[in-house]
């Protein structure tokens, strides 16, 4: 493998990276206020489906982003009611939240499109296109430097520069600005927020709307940016993988960033890998190689979930006291 192997190899992992780092900071941010999101899986399935199903009838992959914001927000505002106002247990209310998706999207796909549950194909101009940065195929002609600037940094969609510029964002966020104090503060002693006058609802709200809108563009980046329709069930335990790679990164963003880019190596590495022969070994079944991604998360989880340390507070419902 020489160095232009390595760079579209790191090219592709960036981009299988981006779905599971926006659904990971959209977990931070619930999280952090103390609501455990299981939920993140069904929030990503319908705005995937949102997305699609509305640029393909619009024509317009603007409005298709919006529908999708909108409909994760709508589902995160679900788990809210259940989880702050009703004090209903946060995980079956998040589980809900994916088999109703799950179930939902492929039901709707049909009944609009007669498609089996899929979308129609979204033409080029329906779809996030790519944008290549300035002289980028001019230093494209030097080596390495060149190349990774040309096809390493150059050539993504807006999306995928959005993902990335929002993990310094949330952690400026979180940890320099008033409304990151008390959202850090409502996750580890709603008690005391409360105390000095705050609303831990409130704080708790606001969380979770901002974990809805960032699973709406992580959604919308899968049917209209990394894929040109909406398929059955297209999240494929990106949301379960997002949580592991957020109890890993121990609830921060620029820790969650490397651990998705991690997560995104090994994507793109076991489609590189099928069909290969390794020395002494031979060919790898396809079925372990495509397993890989899903084997990390166990092990992640299996070794590291005693060692995160997780907000005080989190899956407790607040009951204020009279």
């Amino acid at each position: 493998m020489d160095a232009t192997d390595i760079i579209l190899l790191l090219d592709s992992s960036v981009r299988l990276a981006v779905p599971l780092l926006l659904a990971c900071l959209a977990g931070l941010y619930s999280e952090r206020s103390g609501i455990v999101d299981i939920g993140l899986e069904g929030k990503m399935l319908g705005a995937a489906f949102a997305a699609a199903a509305t640029a393909a009838v619009t024509g317009n992959v603007w409005l298709g982003l919006l529908a999708a914001m909108a409909v994760s927000t709508f589902m995160s505002m679900i788990h809210a009611l259940a989880s702050i106002n009703f004090r209903g247990n946060q995980i079956i209310s998040g589980v809900a939240l994916n088999f109703l998706a799950a179930g939902f999207t492929v039901f709707l796909g049909h009944a609009w499109f007669r498609r089996g549950g899929t979308t129609p194909n979204l033409r080029p101009d329906e779809r996030f296109s790519t944008i290549d940065l300035p002289f980028a195929q001019e230093f494209g002609q030097v080596p390495i430097i060149g190349e990774i600037y040309e096809q390493l940094l150059s050539g993504h969609s807006i999306i995928v520069y959005f993902a990335f510029l929002a993990v310094p964002v949330t952690a400026f966020v979180l940890f320099r600005t008033r409304f990151g104090l008390r959202l850090r503060a409502v996750g580890e002693n709603p008690k005391a927020l409360d105390t000095a006058g705050m609303s831990v609802s409130l704080l708790r709200y606001q969380a979770l709307i901002i974990t809805g809108l960032l699973c709406g563009v992580a959604g919308a980046y899968l049917s209209t940016a990394q894929g040109a329709n909406f398929s059955e069930n297209m999240t494929s335990g990106r949301g379960f993988i997002a949580l592991a790679a957020l109890i890993f990164a121990k609830w921060r963003p620029w820790q969650a960033m490397w651990t998705c880019l991690l997560f995104g190596v090994l994507s793109a590495s076991q489609i590189r890998l099928q069909g290969v022969e390794f020395p002494m070994i031979g060919e790898v079944p396809v079925q372990f190689i495509q397993a890989l991604p899903y084997i990390l998360t166990v092990v992640l989880l299996a070794g590291f979930i005693g060692r995160a340390k997780a907000p005080k507070a989190i899956g407790q419902p607040y009951v204020k006291e009279r």
